[in-house]
């Protein structure tokens, strides 16, 4: 298995947090920063972030970190990165991101630098002039800030905060990362009687019995790293089963109530 680098972009305010649950994971080199937590491991640590975490928005594995305050130094940063290892030659590789306090601060510009260099890196090594994206999706994303560049795959796909039990938005939605800090703030471990008496949709309930029952939040939904051609698709499962096995079956009391019916 390979080692690499991973950031987890967190909303604000919640980094100690997912830094917290990414330590108790037992994942390594974990560092807190303004607005993400980064973490090094292979596959298995990717996979288990996804599954697990509760906190943060998703897992973005790093495949180059530079600077750059021209679209030459961004264009030769993201061209010198071994995306073949990662993209095969028909992945489909969109590109998004953001730019803060840096020379470069057009979005759509920078994207279309990065989609050029990518894919003259990727023609090169396949030798093909043309790729045909008619494959697998590998989502690029991008952060620049302070002039220095981080290009990331992004490998789970829909942010974390969608697990699986919502089919459909709601009108006054609360975070489901957002809320199960909430409930971590309070050291909520199953013991105590909890009622949230204005729930809403019942997001704080339904992340407190998750966090009663030790219960992955990711179990009940799917990630984009599970479609990646270089990665074991058995380290999911492996994954799953893990954290099925550190379940509690106990009796917990959780009451949410609300003055709209629905």
């Amino acid at each position: 298995m390979s080692n690499f680098e991973f950031a987890v972009p967190c909303l604000f305010g919640l980094e100690g947090i997912a830094g917290d649950e990414l330590r108790r994971l037992g994942l390594e080199n974990v560092r807190v920063e303004n607005g993400r937590v980064l973490f090094s491991g292979d596959e298995h640590a990717m996979a288990k972030a996804n599954v697990c975490l509760r906190t943060g928005e998703r897992v973005l594995l790093v495949l180059a970190d530079f600077p750059a305050k021209t679209f030459e130094e961004l264009f030769q940063g993201v061209y010198r990165a071994n995306l073949e290892d990662f993209i095969p030659k028909n992945g489909r590789f969109p590109v998004k991101g953001h730019c803060l306090n840096s020379q470069l601060m057009s979005v759509p510009d920078c994207q279309a630098i990065v989609k050029k260099a990518a894919s003259r890196r990727l023609g090169e090594k396949y030798g093909l002039n043309w790729l045909p994206e008619d494959g697998g999706l590998y989502q690029l994303q991008f952060s620049i800030m302070n002039d220095r560049v981080q290009l990331y795959l992004d490998t789970s796909g829909p942010g974390l905060h969608k697990r699986g039990y919502r089919a459909v938005g709601n009108d006054a939605p609360l975070r489901e990362t957002l809320a199960a800090a909430m409930v971590q703030l309070t050291h909520y471990r199953g013991r105590d009687f909890v009622w949230d008496p204005f729930c809403g949709s019942g997001t704080i309930p339904i992340e407190a019995a998750l966090i009663a029952k030790n219960r992955a939040p990711g179990l009940n939904r799917r990630f984009s790293g599970e479609s990646f051609l270089w990665l074991d698709a058995k380290v999911w499962g492996q994954v799953r089963t893990e954290a099925k096995d550190k379940e509690y079956h106990g009796d917990y009391r959780i009451l949410g109530s609300d003055n709209d019916p629905k």
